[in-house]
């Protein structure tokens, strides 16, 4: 059996640089001029109203338009552009890809842009009582080119190409793929693939994320394609590039077993640069207090009678991207007194303790979870899926916790203002020239 081939390549001229990749990988060779292509990009979420750095987060549009060009020249005709970003998401998907510049891949190349939240799924059944609602558009397309980014995630460790397919989902079955048990969220997004005729991966390694997947996390400009006709070779060395063995990641280990693959990278040809020159472990994680009671930060700022607890794999996308928020607003309330015993739960799994005199309860899922729960002496509920930071805000103030919404605002200009003039953050990547 001969082996894939993934090439790694650095960054010169981003066009110049995907065309030696493409070849390096025969990457083309999967694919038909006749086919109706959909090319999946990475847009997690996008914000028009407060300062958004996409460094690491999305898909670059200098690869997007790259390849679109070079699909062109080689006679595609019949692309697609197509994401479901996040439930969040305040403004329709066509407006994010006018701020993207794909609009003018329109005009270019006639490619179509969907956005699958304003689109029909279609119920899929993976068989063992396992289904999930998939975009039809997704469904329909002859091949895909799944163009997702370089990044760690704090919930799955790396997201990479078989991660990226999950937005294709309805918002439903996203929910669903945070599940328990069989539907721990390990277990359940690496099955997307299986329906989907993914023919090429692409992975966007122009920079990359340590403690992804939002703009929280931090960016360092990396230079990298990594492509690849067999998804899980591609993302085998997206996942050591970021200084993770395949082993070590609990969905691309269970992949390799369900589907036959050797987490060995001595099995793939590797083409163009090697993976040590450009292997830096990149973590995905947030430090957290030993005794699970909030972010290591909090303990040094001497904050005290407030817990935490930590999120897990349970926590939706759209809860998990205003958790930070959250916990913003909270030490915003902090005034140097101590808080007034208050535990904090989230997801799908986590019960408020005893011995607290409230119980906040963020999201609808922990809601629904403690409704009954007697150890809850006063409950707190932020019900919403995501729940209404603003509303998070009135209740606790009802506790006598003021909460500086423009402290929130402040951390938001901090997030986008620290790459500001630094060497290697172009904001130009997410344009179309």
């Amino acid at each position: 059996m001969d082996r894939a081939v993934v090439s790694l390549v650095k960054v010169s001229d981003v066009y110049e640089s995907l065309k030696e990749s493409l070849s390096l990988s025969n990457g083309l060779a999967g694919l038909s001029v006749h086919d109706h292509i959909l090319i999946k990009p990475n847009i997690v979420s996008w914000d028009f109203e407060l300062p958004f750095p996409p460094y690491g987060v999305v898909t670059t549009s200098s690869v997007m338009s790259a390849l679109v060009r070079i699909l062109a020249e080689h006679g595609f005709r019949n692309l697609i552009i197509g994401e479901g970003s996040l439930p969040k998401l305040s403004t329709a998907g066509h407006e994010v890809y006018g701020a993207l510049g794909y609009k003018k891949l329109q005009e270019r190349y006639g490619v179509k842009l969907v956005d699958f939240n304003q689109e029909e799924f279609v119920p899929m059944d993976y068989g063992d009582g396992f289904k999930l609602d998939i975009a039809k558009q997704a469904l329909e397309a002859d091949k895909i080119i799944n163009l997702p980014v370089l990044k760690t995630h704090n919930q799955a460790k790396v997201s990479l190409g078989i991660k990226n397919l999950k937005g294709c989902l309805s918002k439903n079955s996203k929910r669903y793929c945070h599940g328990l048990g069989n539907g721990e969220l390990s277990l359940t997004f690496p099955r997307i693939i299986e329906k989907l005729p993914v023919a090429l991966t692409i992975i966007d390694g122009l920079y990359t994320l340590e403690k992804g997947p939002g703009p929280t996390g931090k960016a360092y400009p990396k230079g990298l394609l990594i492509t690849s006709g067999d998804p899980f070779a591609c993302d085998l060395v997206g996942a050591a590039v970021l200084g993770y063995p395949a082993k070590d990641v609990p969905h691309l280990a269970r992949y390799a077993e369900n589907h036959g693959y050797s987490l060995d990278l001595w099995d793939y040809e590797i083409a163009g640069e090697s993976i040590a020159d450009h292997q830096k472990l990149v973590e995905y994680d947030f430090e957290w207090s030993e005794d699970n009671t909030g972010p290591s930060g909090f303990k040094k700022k001497g904050i005290t009678g407030l817990a935490i607890r930590k999120y897990d794999s349970s926590l939706c996308t759209g809860c998990s991207v205003q958790f930070n928020p959250m916990l913003i607003l909270l030490s915003s309330a902090f005034k140097g007194s101590s808080f007034p015993n208050i535990e904090v739960v989230s997801g799908k799994q986590q019960l408020a303790s005893a011995g607290f005199d409230h119980s906040l309860l963020f999201g609808k899922c922990a809601c629904h979870l403690n409704k009954d729960n007697p150890d809850i002496k006063k409950g707190i509920q932020l019900w919403g899926c995501p729940p209404d930071l603003e509303k998070m805000v009135e209740e606790l103030a009802k506790e006598g916790l003021e909460c500086d919404y423009n402290e929130y605002v402040r951390f938001r200009h901090y997030l986008f203002d620290r790459y500001t003039g630094k060497e290697g953050f172009n904001l130009s990547d997410w344009s179309v020239e």
